[in-house]
């Protein structure tokens, strides 16, 4: 039986150029590879699955919360690579395992695995629950060099703990900090304060 892959990282860690690398790498071996994305995520378009390093390239699939990915459309594929996997339905990660068996599609999914507020997204609990393997894309702080865990919501350039679970945002909308720096700017920021230097408020980070 083929294996489902859950690799997570905070915003900025290269995930979605990961994903195209692997892609990329699957194809240049003659293999079969399909791309999925969640339908909420249309940041770049409905369809595409774009890196903030400029590689992009359209979805095969997009998964909606009731999507059933029939085994026979999965037949004759060598991978299936999904993109932003925090944003699917729990039902939709379990048919995903359930097509590591049938029709025996290897699944390596990419996304968050916490929103800025430190929860869990529900697809990304899901994956962590049923997942073969589980790999971490890592990053560093944006204010420090240790590893970033924390995905820190900005709004106006200044660390905010408020707002909709789910944002969909650009450049500058999301940093990868520490818990150390999280801590202090979400501390500070329910306080409407910020305690994020000002430095690094303006340093837009990468697309990843």
């Amino acid at each position: 039986m083929a294996k489902l892959y859950f690799r997570y990282g905070t915003v900025g860690s290269a995930k979605t150029l990961n994903l195209l690398a692997v892609a990329h790498n699957y194809e240049r071996q003659g293999k079969r590879v399909l791309v999925a994305k969640p339908a909420l995520d249309v940041r770049d378009g409905a369809r595409t699955v774009a890196s903030r390093a400029g590689l992009s390239r359209e979805a095969d699939l997009v998964l909606g919360p009731d999507a059933t990915l029939p085994p026979a459309r999965l037949r004759g594929v060598d991978a299936l690579l999904v993109d932003e996997a925090q944003f699917l339905s729990e039902a939709v990660v379990d048919r995903l395992r359930e097509r590591t068996r049938v029709p025996g599609v290897p699944v390596i999914c990419y996304g968050l695995r916490t929103d800025f507020r430190g929860r869990l997204f529900p697809g990304s609990r899901r994956l962590l629950e049923v997942a073969d393997t589980i790999e971490e894309v890592k990053t560093t702080c944006a204010a420090c060099t240790r590893k970033a865990v924390f995905n820190l919501r900005l709004a106006d350039g200044r660390p905010t703990t408020r707002g909709p679970r789910v944002r969909l945002g650009g450049d500058g909308a999301y940093l990868p900090v520490c818990y150390a720096h999280y801590r202090a700017a979400t501390a500070r920021a329910s306080r409407q304060r910020s305690a994020f230097p000002a430095a690094t408020r303006s340093t837009t980070p990468r697309r990843t």
